[in-house]
């Protein structure tokens, strides 16, 4: 697998973050579609959804559920955790492993950082 795709109501706002994030340049930048390709040679596509709503995690009875995300390996949790905020990510309240960090992206969706 080399390409994962992520539905949000903002696909060029979550590319041009992603892009900040990996420290590269979107690849393709529209309104209905973008796409990021990252250092290690995953493409993330950012595909545009109508009925978008954001996910909650930890999942919550009755609310979105984030069906995926994104796993990241860093050299260095805490640093790799800042830039991340940084670029515009949230630390999420619940942060299950000591050596995994999880963040939001601006729409809502979990990633996280591992060593």
């Amino acid at each position: 697998m080399n390409a994962v795709t992520i539905g949000t109501a903002r696909p060029r706002v979550l590319a041009e973050f992603y892009a900040r994030l990996f420290g590269v340049e979107p690849s393709a930048l529209g309104d209905d579609w973008a796409q990021v390709r990252t250092p290690g040679g995953m493409t993330v596509n950012l595909e545009r959804e109508h009925e978008f709503r954001r996910p909650v995690w930890p999942a919550r009875a009755g609310e979105p559920v984030a069906t995926q995300h994104l796993d990241v390996q860093v050299d260095d949790l805490d640093a790799a955790a800042g830039h991340a905020v940084a670029c515009g990510a949230v630390l999420a309240d619940v942060q299950p492993q000591d050596d995994v960090r999880v963040l939001l992206d601006p729409d809502g969706h979990p990633f996280c950082l591992y060593l």
